[in-house]
């Protein structure tokens, strides 16, 4: 299962498999942003939303550069990064001093990652924004033979 590919795929890491495996079930995907969702009020709007804004972002994931350039080919301007260590679990004081941080440097909203939106506390107050990017995965190839591994891990007996 080869993910994160570009959207014409990853035919030299799957010829590399195919050297190596020339009978392997070869699935691909890549992550398709889609939307901009508000952490607390859940109104939706579109990406092109960030095109020419000033935003934040904070992340806690294991490479926040990636998301942070993703941000910036959709528009956006970013004025202030918060990083955090992979699978890090947000304190309200975080928060607060994200959203101060993020004000003070001028941002319109704050955007973090669905995989953290998760782990952020309920807050009293939210000066600004903070929406999360919603992402889904995009098949490129091999579809039928992922549902097929599906089945077979989930519902064999």
């Amino acid at each position: 299962f080869i993910t994160k590919c570009p959207p014409e795929g990853a035919p030299e890491l799957k010829a590399k498999l195919r050297e190596l495996n020339p009978h392997a079930e070869i699935s691909e995907c890549r992550h398709s942003t889609k939307y901009l969702e508000n952490l607390y009020t859940r109104e939706r709007i579109e990406l092109s939303e960030l095109q020419g804004k000033k935003i934040a972002a904070i992340s806690g994931i294991a490479v926040p550069l990636g998301f942070e350039n993703g941000l910036r080919k959709l528009g956006a301007t970013l004025v202030h990064c918060a990083q955090y260590a992979d699978h890090h679990r947000y304190t309200q004081q975080e928060i607060i001093e994200t959203i101060n941080q993020s004000i003070e440097a001028g941002a319109e909203m704050i955007v973090t990652t669905e995989k953290d939106a998760v782990r952020f506390p309920l807050i009293d107050r939210c000066d600004v924004p903070i929406f999360f990017l919603r992402v889904e995965i995009e098949m490129l190839s091999g579809s039928e033979a992922f549902k097929e591994w599906i089945n077979r891990i989930c519902f064999s007996n």
